[in-house]
């Protein structure tokens, strides 16, 4: 499965969609990247006139690349045609150390802890362009890959 493949996949779109591309993927994790355009919607009511990007925004980025996008690769066998990826957002703990600004490229790199019976754990980092930490934690999530059913939580 291409990177391409990957992102298509994904059950979402802008512009509530939060990956650019991916950079390195594999079984054991994978890393991503997306830049925070200085027109995006949230920025308008986010600090008055010194926006910055919200924390759960950010989670939700780190979410869509470290949890999203490798549980689809690690899903590829299960597939097909009419495949349409549902996931739930199970848990996340993310520690924040610096702001990202409009304009910002971030870097998340996810590492696997666990993926059992369609739930995904991963201990998440986001850095910025200069590779410094942004963020840090675990997010964990369900997959489904069956046709025709609705995941429920």
């Amino acid at each position: 499965m291409t990177k391409e493949q990957i992102i298509n996949l994904l059950p979402y779109q802008p512009p509530f969609q939060f990956v650019d591309g991916l950079d390195v993927v594999s079984d054991e994790g994978i890393t991503g990247h997306y830049i925070f355009k200085k027109t995006e919607y949230f920025y308008k009511g986010h600090f008055k006139d010194k926006p910055i990007t919200p924390g759960v925004i950010l989670t939700e980025c780190m979410a869509q690349i470290g949890v999203v996008c490798l549980g689809i690769y690690l899903m590829k066998d299960q597939i097909s045609e009419n495949f349409q990826p549902q996931i739930a957002l199970t848990s996340s703990q993310i520690d924040f150390y610096l702001p990202v600004f409009p304009g910002e490229k971030v870097t998340v790199v996810s590492e696997k802890e666990v993926f059992r019976f369609n739930k995904l754990k991963c201990k998440v980092k986001m850095y910025n362009e200069k590779r410094d930490l942004v963020c840090r934690g675990r997010i964990s999530g369900m997959m489904d890959s069956c046709e025709g059913r609705n995941l429920e939580v």
